[in-house]
């Protein structure tokens, strides 16, 4: 199995002061990716449902646990990639499994709790090479800390 690269991008949002986080997975949005999928597959409501997440509206505690899968648990067991294109992560989130070892990280077994009749197999998994996620993940993590100092 290929490893993908991903970026943490971390800016401004548009209509709000606060910092929007949005993962690129080989230089695509995710929340490009998840919209192409669901629209594809017939899933209703589909098109424009997520945003990044921001972590002024939830304590998602430091993003090197976040983006390794110890989260705070709050949302269930998995861990929250995107949120609601309305800013509010627990509205609409992308929930999904990260399982990290030595050389990789990997996300895998993707759902939307809401639906959790939705079928989302067929996205992902998507697989990092363990330092440049790390990279990714670090970038952010100063990112957000300077924000919030």
């Amino acid at each position: 199995m290929t490893s993908q690269e991903i970026r943490l991008d971390c800016r401004q949002h548009a209509a709000r002061d606060v910092l929007v986080v949005v993962p690129y997975i080989d230089g695509v949005p995710l929340t490009t990716m998840i919209d192409h999928f669901e629209t594809g597959a017939g899933m209703e409501p589909a098109g424009d449902a997520y945003g990044g997440l921001i972590p002024a509206f939830f304590r998602y505690g430091p993003m090197e646990e976040h983006f390794h899968g110890r989260s705070t648990n709050s949302l269930g067991p998995k861990t929250p990639v995107l949120g609601c294109e309305c800013g509010e992560v627990g509205c609409w989130p992308l929930m999904v499994d990260i399982t990290v070892t030595p050389g990789h990280v990997t996300w895998h077994s993707f759902e939307q709790p809401y639906r959790r009749e939705r079928d989302y197999s067929g996205f992902g998994p998507f697989r990092f090479e363990r330092r440049q996620y790390d990279e990714s993940v670090r970038v952010l993590a100063e990112a957000v800390s300077a924000e919030v100092a």
